[in-house]
């Protein structure tokens, strides 16, 4: 049987501020965090990962808002599996050759290396919780702001038919 001090010696730096009862909780008030707006009309703020008090090995979440009218998580892929929540709003996600309409309330489960897109069709905007895992950067963000993100239908496969267009516009200086 393992002594206390044994459990501790061993523990990692987290596990021992558990252990000897430190104060360990971490809060990301979504009030507080700017986030980031990209060319494609929204707006992302990282609650868990990236620039959040809050950081996981195994996951990252985020708050989005979508534009009305068009604001988009334009048609990318990615290593991580994630599912979207939308908060409020209605909006158009295509997933791969799908495309379906989403509404307050739903979600939708975004398999590893999978094509989608989400675009408000809506008046107001939409709000939606990401969440994929494991956690760490995405190109898409990246790729988004150069400039550099990959044509839907010419270097990467093509959006489901009737689909909104892909916004890959560079941002204006």
């Amino acid at each position: 049987m393992l002594t206390r001090a044994a459990l501790i010696g061993a523990a990692t730096v987290r596990e021992r501020s558990l252990l000897n009862g430190a104060n360990i909780m971490t809060i990301a008030d979504l009030a507080q965090i700017a986030g980031r707006t990209y060319p494609a009309r929204r707006r992302t703020q990282n609650l868990v990962g990236g620039a959040s008090p809050i950081q996981a090995t195994n996951f990252s979440i985020g708050n989005v808002t979508l534009e009305p009218n068009g604001g988009q998580v334009p048609w990318h892929n990615q290593e991580q599996e994630e599912v979207y929540f939308i908060v409020e709003g209605t909006g158009e996600m295509c997933l791969g050759e799908e495309r379906m309409t989403l509404h307050t309330g739903q979600a939708v489960y975004i398999p590893h290396q999978v094509f989608h897109q989400l675009t408000n069709i809506g008046d107001t905007p939409l709000r939606m919780l990401y969440c994929y895992g494991p956690a760490g950067d995405v190109a898409h963000w990246r790729q988004e702001l150069d400039g550099t993100l990959p044509r839907a239908g010419v270097d990467v496969p093509g959006l489901p038919a009737g689909a909104r267009p892909q916004c890959t516009e560079k941002p204006r200086a």
